[in-house]
């Protein structure tokens, strides 16, 4: 039998040690604001980028040439030496001003989920998020954690219209939801959701219903008074009650709670639901024997750091649906991050 010296160390396992290092990387470059700065198509130094920027130039060079490597900057040799510029997937993703920027999400994984990270040996010992390590706060209440400061609320509301700017319609054209005129998103945040539904069915209207805090944020910064489609609600759906409407869209909520609070939620929407309506899920859906996809995997982690709850398969889901009451429930895998499962009354 051969020594270990003999063995190929997998290549996977190399690149698995360093994806800290790829997402810190790119997060420190979206901070520091090296993409916004090359937005404009104009090539620069790295002497340049660092003055204007205000770093080292020592540490600004090591960053671009690493960004180089992960094909978010491209570096062409001149006489006058290396000039860096965007590639097109950072100026779609990764410069503020884009519509399809994903800065606010990676800068809410770096600045907060990244820290409950941390102590994710811990959160596997004890199966509970990570909130009172991390920060000092309590783990019982995982969005007062979330929400601890107006700063954070705004960082954490931000960073979910980014998701949705991207996903959002996918999820939402997965079925034909033209026949529901009146929509509650439960917990709709920011509301990008919600402008994609209303763009999307433009014979609809969406109430966003969340914390009336949330509701505040979202109204001076992300709605504008002009929408008259819609229009917001302030309430807790675990404590208060729930109006009624002919579809309820429930996108990335369950995943934060246990089965008992889904199963508290689920009924209490399908009382409220008319009859003919229905609850439209959006999540990030496991296989059936869990053994993917792995994006969903790590959600699920992340909902073991941070939440009460987990990502589920279509079946769990499914069998959530019909102890509530509801019934026809199909499901619908995107291809992309998020999938949706439709229930009706």
């Amino acid at each position: 039998m051969g020594s270990t010296e003999d063995l190929d160390y997998p290549q996977a396992i190399l690149q698995y040690n360093s994806g800290f290092l790829v997402s810190k990387v790119m997060f420190t470059a979206c901070e520091l604001g090296v993409f916004d700065l090359l937005e404009s198509g104009e090539p620069l130094s790295s002497d340049a980028i660092a003055v204007r920027l205000g770093t080292s130039t020592t540490g600004m060079e090591r960053l671009l040439d690493a960004c180089v490597g992960l094909k978010l900057l491209a570096v062409e040799l001149t006489e006058e030496g290396a000039l860096y510029r965007n590639t097109e997937i950072s100026n779609i993703y990764l410069t503020k001003s884009s519509p399809k920027s994903q800065y606010h999400i990676m800068m809410y994984y770096s600045n907060t989920v990244y820290l409950c990270w941390h102590y994710l040996t811990d959160a596997v010992r004890e199966g509970r998020n990570q909130y009172e390590r991390a920060f000092g706060i309590s783990c019982k209440d995982p969005f007062g954690a979330m929400h601890r400061s107006e700063e954070e609320m705004l960082k954490f509301m931000a960073g979910q219209n980014s998701v949705w700017s991207i996903c959002g319609r996918d999820v939402l054209a997965a079925f034909d939801l033209s026949s529901f005129r009146q929509i509650y998103d439960l917990g709709g945040g920011g509301g990008a959701l919600a402008q994609e539904c209303i763009s999307l069915y433009p014979n609809s209207t969406v109430t966003i219903y969340d914390l009336p805090k949330v509701v505040q944020v979202a109204k001076q910064q992300f709605i504008s008074p002009e929408e008259c489609r819609i229009a917001f609600h302030e309430g807790d759906f675990f404590n208060d009650s729930i109006p009624e409407a002919e579809l309820y869209i429930l996108s990335k909520i369950l995943h934060d709670w246990d089965d008992d609070k889904c199963s508290q939620l689920l009924a209490k929407v399908y009382k409220a639901c008319r009859p003919g309506g229905g609850v439209l899920l959006v999540e990030s859906l496991l296989s059936e024997d869990k053994s993917g996809p792995l994006e969903t995997q790590l959600y699920s982690m992340n909902m073991l750091v941070q939440t009460e709850g987990k990502e589920r398969t279509a079946t769990e889901y499914s069998k959530l649906l019909e102890a509530a009451g509801f019934a026809e429930i199909e499901v619908k895998r995107t291809g992309k991050i998020y999938d949706a499962v439709l229930g009706r009354k």
